[in-house]
């Protein structure tokens, strides 16, 4: 399938790279089927996009938690995960939803709205997190910053 998006122009999407989301996102509950995309001259501990099949114009960019926050472990209600099938950690992925304002040095995660992918069936859910530790407005400039200088 070819889609025309904003940030990677077109590009081609195998069937079986597409996640459907059953309930859709939160603020966008019709926007049910996503791919996965990166820029793949990037290192894979950077910024990815989720990227919208039904309204190619919309990217969501996400993030892995545990690149900003190492002990990232959220409690997850079984009950709100059922639609995506049994999930086993070795075909799970989470990732965090990360907003890029202007001023990039107030980049921030969303740590307690995790999007929970299982990777076997190709579903995922975006749900909200019991643990009251983890803010929806989660800092990561200078961890990402740190990272790179620590890479060289």
């Amino acid at each position: 399938m070819k889609l025309t998006t904003r940030v990677f122009g077109e590009v081609e999407v195998d069937d079986s790279k597409i996640i459907v989301f059953p309930n859709g996102i939160i603020g966008f509950p019709d926007l049910k089927k996503f791919t996965l995309m990166y820029d793949e001259g990037e290192s894979a501990s950077t910024i990815k996009w989720l990227q919208s099949i039904d309204e190619p114009e919309f990217a969501l960019p996400v993030l892995d938690p545990l690149i900003v926050c190492h002990d990232y472990k959220p409690i997850v209600d079984k009950n709100g995960i059922t639609e995506i099938g049994d999930l086993d950690e070795q075909e799970m992925l989470v990732l965090v939803t990360v907003t890029v304002p202007h001023d990039l040095t107030k980049m921030t995660v969303n740590l307690m709205g995790p999007i929970i992918i299982n990777t076997k069936e190709m579903k995922a859910s975006q749900i909200i997190v019991d643990n009251e530790e983890y803010p929806v407005k989660f800092p990561i400039y200078d961890i990402l910053k740190k990272n790179k200088d620590a890479q060289g």
